[in-house]
């Protein structure tokens, strides 16, 4: 056993900086992979926590960032009706534009240097998830993307209101043709199953009184695709679901609703369920009870304010000892990929260019972003998505994308000699600086070996620029890194 330790001794290359593993943990849950950029950012602001704060402090002051990237999908700021008016004159179909929507999330993902609020937004399109996929809500989908994410760091009470009255979830789960005659119970359902309060936290009588409460908020589907509030739709009478009673006499429930929404937002047991998403999601997946609870009352404390919910988990011992505990799902598999290897996505011509393509990718791996099609949003425990299955699709992604080979259009790789940081360089060096530029850290042993037998090289090859590895084999290294283990974790 000693002697295959020292063969594989790793090198070290410290000309290539990286984060310490405390830091590196903080930026591994709250980004979709480091880069050189992000890593001198972090050391630029005095560490992961620093970064964090500065990142939640700065998350929203130029709201024009993004605006160029929304351009190059131009569909996407359309209108309910056009959208649905192209479809029926058969220029471009709802769905279509649903992948662009997916596209602008993944290329956001990659090149935002607004970090957390992307995972953020993420987050909490999942949990007040709808679909981008459909006929109807999709001609309000990308609209409502835009609500979540400007409350992402904010109050989840706010993002609550909008989220449920927004056209997108009303069509979604059926409030849109919901009446006083006939209430449709699905909405009032899923706000308490899914959203709030969480299972065994309601009964059928207050299903019925929490659809009732959301009648009156339409959309005419189909035709003109406007959204209104009709109080001669709303039902009146006597409402009570748990504890929030209301004699609910008004024709306009608007404010009912508002009342309504902010009383479940503050509900202990809404609390403690967000608390334990946010702990599954971002520690582990069977999160202590205990960080669950401390969660929780920072939330209540805080009037619904989801930043302090944050400082509270990245400063905790439970989140502190979970590194290596969380698995990249699909989507996050494909951005860090092209985060790790530098590639440079250009503004979309055709569907080849990688800018569209990225959204068949994610496909191919398991899952594009928004396109599950319950309204509980994707798995985020791990074993959604360790399968032999998955890690075949992401190795098939990673060797294409290793090779540069496709998307070949429209995005622009790094070339072999853009990856030596000198030449000659001893092999075991050139693993260590790579290991520090795809994985965030410095090589181990375990890694070196891993190389090494990939590329049966020994840790002591002599590589210069006429060496088979820069020539002709640099591919295999790359791939080799981006199916390590090390790659998959987030």
């Amino acid at each position: 056993m000693p002697a295959p330790r020292k063969k594989y001794r790793p090198a070290r290359y410290a000309a290539t900086p990286v984060l310490s593993a405390a830091d590196r943990h903080v930026v591994s849950r709250f980004s979709y992979g480091t880069t050189p950029e992000l890593v001198a950012e972090v050391r630029a602001a005095g560490g992961g926590l620093a970064w964090f704060d500065r990142q939640l402090a700065t998350a929203y002051d130029d709201p024009a960032a993004d605006a160029a990237l929304g351009d190059w999908w131009p569909d996407l700021h359309l209108d309910a009706a056009t959208v649905w008016k192209r479809q029926v004159e058969d220029v471009r179909g709802s769905w279509e534009v649903m992948w662009d929507y997916g596209r602008r999330l993944l290329v956001r993902r990659m090149t935002s240097p607004r970090q957390v609020l992307e995972v953020m937004t993420e987050f909490f399109e999942s949990h007040l998830h709808v679909a981008a996929i459909g006929d109807a809500h999709a001609t309000w989908r990308s609209s409502y993307g835009d609500v979540i994410r400007r409350h992402a760091l904010g109050r989840f009470d706010e993002m609550l209101l909008e989220a449920v009255t927004h056209p997108a979830m009303l069509m979604y789960l059926d409030q849109a043709t919901s009446t006083k005659r006939a209430p449709n119970e699905n909405l009032g359902r899923e706000l308490l199953e899914l959203h709030t309060v969480g299972v065994r936290a309601y009964t059928e009588d207050d299903v019925k009184a929490s659809a009732r409460i959301l009648t009156g908020y339409r959309v005419d589907v189909y035709r003109s695709w406007q959204a209104s509030y009709r109080p001669e739709d709303h039902w009146t009478g006597p409402v009570r679901v748990g504890d929030f009673a209301d004699p609910n006499s008004d024709p306009d429930g608007r404010d009912l609703v508002r009342r309504y929404l902010a009383h479940l937002a503050r509900r202990p047991e809404t609390a403690r369920r967000l608390a334990r998403r946010l702990a599954v999601k971002f520690v582990r997946d069977d999160p202590p009870a205990a960080l669950v609870e401390r969660l929780a009352q920072v939330y209540l404390a805080h009037g619904t304010a989801i930043a302090p919910v944050l400082r509270e988990l990245v400063r905790s011992t439970e989140f502190k000892g979970a590194r290596g505990a969380k698995l990249r799902d699909p989507s996050e598999d494909l951005v860090a990929t092209y985060r790790a290897l530098g590639a440079e996505v250009a503004r979309p011509r055709g569907d080849e260019d990688a800018a569209n393509a990225v959204l068949w990718q994610s496909s191919t791996i398991g899952l594009a972003p928004m396109e599950w099609p319950r309204p509980d949003g994707q798995p985020m425990d791990n074993r959604a998505w360790a399968t032999p299955a998955r890690a075949l699709a992401s190795m098939e992604v990673h060797w294409s994308l290793a090779g540069g080979w496709w998307p070949s259009k429209g995005v622009t790789y790094r070339q072999p000699l853009d990856w030596v940081p000198e030449l000659p360089i001893s092999f075991a060096e050139l693993v260590d600086h790579l290991s520090r530029r795809l994985h965030g850290r410095p090589s181990s042993s375990g890694v070196l070996k891993a190389m090494c037998t990939a590329l049966t090289l020994p840790p002591t090859e002599v590589i210069t620029a006429d060496h088979a590895l820069v020539k002709w084999r640099f591919n295999r290294l790359l791939g080799a890194f981006l199916d390590h283990p090390l790659h998959y974790e987030r």
